[in-house]
């Protein structure tokens, strides 16, 4: 029975990929903080260790005698500074991956992110072979995922027989942490009065758990796998939301320099629960991706793209029910108002 160590498991990707692998018949260990949430791991026969990924010496003790190594943990925060960014997914990924070689484990599994391949090209679908041009927005988490996949490419060089998966944006149940299934909830919610065009790859979580162990099965050394299912507009994303939880979308669709200017004036007056300068950017870009290569080379077959949103629904309407917008709740008069407003004079 091989011994395999998930780092981030008690997050929203990694405590599914810690159950498959469970299911696989693996020994599974996972690294823990103080003060993380553990109820993910309820239930769970798993070793669990102390340890940071900052800290060097704990994921030393972490890696002793580990075959396999999924390293999941990061963070998708767009508004953390870059700083802690780069501290967390460069930082954490070189000292993670370069003991998992010191280790001499017999595989690696990196979770990066489509961030790392950048934003596909105006009308174009980006693949694992675009060209990097995602630095020109300078947002920090896209640089930070890219620098920390360059650099775990560069550990295969030395040794290590690593593999990179790229999920799409993730969405299913069980996000406890509210990542990035926080959209949907704040659709139920009616907490987005607009939004700005750009399109978004949507995936369900249990689908990225298979592909992390398709990828360790089947995957190519030094490769990386896109591990994508539907693009969607933001207009159509908001349209299925609708159609399937029964609150209507967002009436209003902003031009992104109207977006941006409405955001730094709420920053300024104080507005709560607005997007961030960053958040409005990364929403507007065309996030644009085939799954191809995974669907080749790993045998990757993601479910219908409309599960994922009928289960985040259902998990949501489970876990917060009092305070979401039931069933056919309409969006606010002024709302709806203002957005039959700015088609009419053609914004």
């Amino acid at each position: 029975m091989p011994l395999t160590l998930v780092t981030g498991a008690t997050g929203f990707v990694g405590s599914h990929v810690t159950r498959l692998l469970l299911e696989r018949g693996d020994a599974v260990r996972v690294t823990v903080r103080a003060g993380s949430r553990t109820a993910s791991l309820t239930g769970l026969d798993v070793e669990p260790v102390r340890a940071d990924i900052l800290d060097r010496r704990a994921m030393r003790r972490a890696l002793r005698g580990v075959d396999r190594v999924f390293h999941v943990a990061g963070t998708t925060d767009l508004r953390a500074p870059r700083a802690e960014v780069f501290s967390i997914v460069v930082e954490g990924t070189r000292i993670v991956l370069e003991e998992s070689l010191r280790a001499g484990v017999q595989r690696a599994v990196y979770t990066s992110s489509v961030a790392a391949v950048g934003p596909a090209r105006g009308g174009e679908t980006a693949t694992e072979n675009s060209v990097w041009e995602g630095g020109r927005y300078r947002i920090a988490y896209l640089d930070a995922k890219h620098d920390a996949e360059t650099l775990a490419l560069r550990l295969v060089a030395r040794g290590l027989p690593l593999v990179v998966v790229n999920p799409a944006y993730v969405l299913g149940p069980g996000d406890a942490g509210r990542s990035s299934t926080l959209i949907v909830r704040r659709f139920l919610r009616r907490e987005i009065p607009a939004y700005v065009d750009g399109t978004l790859n949507v995936v369900g979580v249990q689908d990225v758990a298979r592909g992390h162990l398709l990828a360790d099965e089947r995957g190519v050394v030094g490769e990386r796998y896109i591990l994508g299912n539907r693009n969607f507009t933001m207009q159509r994303l908001f349209a299925d939301l609708g159609r399937l939880s029964g609150v209507a979308p967002p009436a209003v669709r902003l031009p992104l320099e109207v977006a941006l200017a409405l955001g730094a004036v709420g920053a300024r007056v104080g507005v709560h629960g607005l997007p961030s300068a960053v958040e409005i950017r990364a929403a507007s870009l065309d996030w644009r991706f085939s799954n191809r290569r995974a669907v080749r080379e790993l045998g990757w077959q993601p479910s219908p793209h409309e599960d994922c949103l009928e289960e985040t629904i259902a998990y949501y309407r489970r876990r917060d029910g009092a305070s979401l917008a039931p069933p056919g709740t309409d969006q606010p008069l002024a709302l709806r108002v203002t957005g039959a407003a700015l088609k009419r004079i053609g914004l």
